[in-house]
């Protein structure tokens, strides 16, 4: 139901993906398949509960250099690698240990899972590279056995050894819980388009519910989730693999923890990736707003492509007629929900979901073109499998952690975009000018952190991470998810950013296909060389 601020490379979606463009071409039914007590704001000053200020953000403040006693055993630390479970050839894994406050680090651990498959050359290794799909509550260790370890570039696994960790609250380490496998069902499903005061009580009681639901299962785990105490993790984890400088590749929100990796250790930068940036400095009201622009800008790409096609189920090539078929489409949902052939009706706000998680990718839009098409024979299976993909709900019916994780490092990260449903229809027409299709849902979306039951330790900050080695930020011209401009804010916030434009469609960039962006950070990563000042690949 949450369906913003899911910051992911579309990697992570490849495989479902692959899946449903084969149930699309042959009709089949496979499936898609710095601690909380310390001072509000700590490293980045006070945090603004009056509704924002004209005033520059502040920057994020990097860390002492010198490393305090009470964390020598963290980085003193040996890890016990053992060959991972399953068919995992090649790969190791290993726990590694952290303080849950970093501020009291004698008061407890978190355990991280970790894991890496080593460099494949016989040349000279260069380090490790970790790497990060994003979320927040991608699972990291996941991506490197199930993508990167393979598809990343052959030079570059021939170099690197290549490391994952999954962040705190995420998958395989110590992991936020909130609801059930089937009050996620219902948390989905429920009307994010509220039409009347019931149905506005309906929606903040399910986000209500899910907040409660985070607190009884995650305890002190919630107040513990920052993206700075995950960098901080991954300082501990560089130091472990004996590296003096982190090399990383991060994708979406994987830019941001990146990022402020930089910020707190300049110093400790190698070479870092920042593909399908974040900007640091914008409110949680503002990063919804421009994602709503984001993803229709990626549907107005998608409706175009659809128009070449026959029988394309939007009609037209014009955008206007295409968000008037698809509001009216989803307006039809919320009076009748389509039958998938199973239990679970397609709802409005699920067949939203499904339209979203296509636009993460282009070479999902046959799939969206085919799921659409069969809703208007009646048949909503094809859009709920696209939906179950963006919230990794497997055929059994269980989910992954990734919205619980999504929700609860968000809601830390920044105070809430709004503080009750007035807000929120404050904010609708704004959000509705963006994208009418997409847009009340967005808006009503940004209320999730509302009820948060933790209060937000972050606050909007800049990022210039002074001193550091030069950093490549990647950005792409019709991004949904991260849309371009913030690659370009992050690049210029960055004392030593360095932008690097691919202009095309899809969510993040690098080993989606152009030649000309993975041999400019593969160049990179092998030689340190930055490309030319604002170069463009197409």
């Amino acid at each position: 139901m949450d369906t913003s601020r899911l910051l992911r490379t579309s990697g992570t979606l490849v495989a479902a993906a692959a899946l449903l463009i084969s149930a699309a071409v042959t009709g089949s039914a496979a499936p898609g398949g710095t601690g909380p007590d310390r001072p509000r704001g700590g490293l980045l000053g006070p945090v603004d509960d009056t509704g924002g200020s004209d005033a520059a953000p502040p920057p994020l403040a990097p860390l002492p250099t010198a490393l305090p006693a009470a964390l020598r055993p963290y980085y003193d630390q040996k890890l016990r690698w053992h060959a991972c479970s399953g068919k995992r050839s090649g790969f190791e894994c290993a726990t590694m240990r952290a303080p849950l406050d970093y501020g009291a680090p004698r008061d407890g651990d978190v355990k991280l899972a970790v894991s890496r498959k080593k460099a494949t050359g016989s040349g000279k290794r260069l380090g490790a590279l970790m790497v990060n799909p994003g979320g927040p509550g991608g699972s990291a260790v996941g991506f490197l056995q199930q993508y990167a370890a393979s598809r990343y570039p052959a030079p570059v696994r021939a170099r690197y050894d290549m490391v994952a960790m999954d962040p705190r609250g995420v998958a395989a380490s110590d992991p936020v819980t909130c609801l059930s496998d089937q009050e996620m069902d219902a948390y989905a499903r429920v009307d994010q388009t509220p039409d009347s005061a019931a149905e506005v009580r309906d929606l903040v009681n399910a986000y209500k519910k899910f907040a409660a639901g985070c607190a009884a299962r995650s305890g002190k785990l919630l107040r513990h989730v920052s993206t700075i105490e995950a960098a901080r993790d991954m300082d501990i984890f560089r130091a472990v693999l004996g590296d003096d400088k982190l090399h990383y590749v991060g994708a979406s929100y994987g830019t941001f923890l990146g990022a402020t990796y930089a910020g707190l250790y300049p110093k400790r930068v190698g070479k870092l990736v920042l593909d399908g940036a974040l900007d640091p400095s914008l409110s949680a009201e503002q990063i919804n707003h421009d994602q709503t622009v984001g993803f229709q800008t990626a549907f107005a790409s998608f409706v175009e492509d659809c128009a070449g096609h026959e029988n394309c189920p939007l009609g037209s090539s014009r955008t206007d007629v295409a968000n008037s078929r698809l509001k009216s489409f989803f307006e039809q949902l919320d009076d009748r929900p389509l039958p998938t052939g199973t239990s679970r009706e397609l709802t409005e706000s699920l067949a939203t979901t499904g339209v979203i998680s296509a636009m993460y990718d282009e070479g999902s839009w046959p799939v969206l073109r085919k799921a659409l098409q069969n809703a208007q024979s009646g048949d909503g299976s094809l859009l709920l499998r696209l939906s179950d993909a963006y919230y990794e709900r497997d055929e059994r019916g269980a989910y992954t952690n990734l919205m619980p994780a999504n929700s609860a490092v968000n809601c830390l990260d920044l105070p809430t975009a709004f503080h009750g449903p007035a807000g929120v229809y404050r904010a609708l027409p704004d959000f509705e000018k963006a994208s009418p299709a997409l847009g009340t849902s967005f808006a009503w979306g940004a209320l999730t952190c509302a009820y948060w039951p933790v209060p937000a330790t972050g606050t909007p900050h800049r990022i210039p991470a002074s001193g550091a080695a030069p950093i490549l930020v990647v950005g792409t011209t019709r991004d949904p998810a991260t849309p371009y401009r913030w690659a370009g804010a992050l690049a210029s916030q960055l004392s030593s950013g360095r932008l690097l434009t691919y202009d095309g469609d899809g969510h993040t960039a690098y080993t989606r296909g152009s030649s000309c962006v993975d041999g400019a950070v593969n160049t990179y990563l092998l030689t340190s060389a930055s490309p030319p000042a604002s170069q463009k690949c197409a």
